[in-house]
């Protein structure tokens, strides 16, 4: 079943995204091809293009570069920078370091839960979201702190996270009506 409103053109520009993601992933495994110890690269690589570690992309590379498929899995479940799910497009880090913690970090986690309705670690309906933890960002000056697409945002309090999704998502939304114009 397909969207009514779906047109031709947004049909065409999918295909065409999907064909430079898959010539993207060929030249990745035409790379690394028969050099040894590449498989952190190449994951490296498919998650850059897709965001994540898909299943389908895994077992072709598994098929392509001739490993197993559970040497790939192991791989991609051992190091904590691989996703084997989709992330949103705002990755939210939450800094549950000691001054973090010391300062209120449960609080602000609680917040940003309910602003976003998931769970630590969730992905939000829309996937405009994700919120993970992150052992220590470094910025213990601004505890308890986050970080989104690289930008630290603290001292906070759970109000001020709260504004800081609203204000991402009203961003979003005039994004969206700029590209709607």
């Amino acid at each position: 079943m397909s969207c009514c409103c779906q047109t031709e053109e947004s049909t065409t520009i999918q295909s065409v995204s999907t064909a430079i993601q898959l010539s993207a992933l060929e030249d990745l495994i035409n790379r690394y091809r028969g050099v040894e110890g590449s498989l952190i690269s190449v994951l490296q690589g498919v998650q850059e293009l897709y965001g994540y570690l898909p299943r389908p992309v895994l077992e072709h590379i598994s098929l392509q570069l001739g490993m197993k498929k559970a040497r790939i899995y192991g791989v991609a479940t051992f190091y904590a920078q691989f996703r084997l799910t989709p992330v949103g497009k705002h990755l939210i880090l939450l800094c549950q370091g000691t001054a973090c913690h010391v300062n209120g970090a449960d609080k602000i986690e609680t917040a940003l839960c309910d602003e976003l309705g998931v769970e630590m670690g969730g992905t939000t309906d829309d996937r405009v979201f994700t919120l993970t933890e992150a052992a220590c960002l470094g910025c213990c000056s601004l505890a308890p702190v986050m970080m989104i697409d690289g930008q630290a945002y603290g001292p906070l309090t759970p109000d001020r996270a709260r504004k800081v999704i609203r204000d991402i998502y009203k961003q979003e939304e005039q994004s969206r009506e700029e590209v709607g114009a």
